[in-house]
């Protein structure tokens, strides 16, 4: 398991249709437009550091959520076979609501 540090989580982008319901077959250029994309949070680091306090100020997000993030600011890593996207606190957009 990837545990992010700091105010990072660690992102799963979620696996895209290749194909329409009519058949016709989409080429990854598709998927590659638009400056946000979304994924299932996976771990979530600890938080930022209060500069005044000293203690850890925790993400407001949770492992399960589903976040949009901007898309070229993730860092992309692969562990054990599996790619993730490791984003900063400050590069999430928002949370989509269950």
């Amino acid at each position: 398991m990837l545990k992010p540090f700091d105010a990072r989580v660690v992102v799963k982008k979620p696996k895209r249709e290749e194909q329409t319901a009519s058949g016709i077959i989409l080429p990854d250029t598709v998927n590659e437009q638009g400056q946000t994309a979304q994924g299932k949070v996976i771990s979530v680091g600890r938080g930022s550091r209060n500069m005044t306090t000293g203690e850890f100020m925790p993400i407001p997000i949770d492992e399960g959520d589903t976040i949009i993030y901007t898309k070229f600011s993730a860092m992309e890593v692969e562990h054990k076979g599996e790619e993730y996207f490791v984003v900063s606190e400050r590069d999430i957009i928002a949370v989509l609501e269950k």
